[in-house]
């Protein structure tokens, strides 16, 4: 398992707030700057590297202004087919089958 797994939400915060951070110092922007080019206020970006909580959009803003938002597909990975569950899985159902009426028959 990851270490990452047994961190509580607010450790989890606070990770993500470091590397947010990290990534605007190697791309050598200050808080002001990035702040800015994200459309939100210095504080919101100092709470946000603080782990200190934060909106969704705050996040992807600076996401955006860091052009860093392939980092998205890292957060939130698309599901991939397992090959080995699939095969000892039936054939999947191509149609929804519909149990038949019987003509003649008010019901």
């Amino acid at each position: 398992m990851d270490e990452m797994s047994f961190k509580s939400v607010e450790e989890l915060q606070v990770s993500l707030g470091e590397q947010l951070q990290s990534l605007r110092l190697a791309k050598n922007l200050d808080q002001r700057t990035t702040a800015e080019k994200a459309g939100i206020s210095e504080k919101a970006l100092r709470n946000l590297e603080a782990g200190r909580g934060s909106s969704v959009e705050s996040f992807l803003r600076v996401l955006k202004a860091l052009d860093s938002l392939d980092g998205i597909k890292m957060l939130v990975p698309k599901p991939s087919v397992n090959p080995l569950a699939l095969l000892r899985s039936a054939k999947a159902r191509q149609r929804v089958r519909h149990p038949r009426r019987v003509q003649g028959h008010d019901s």
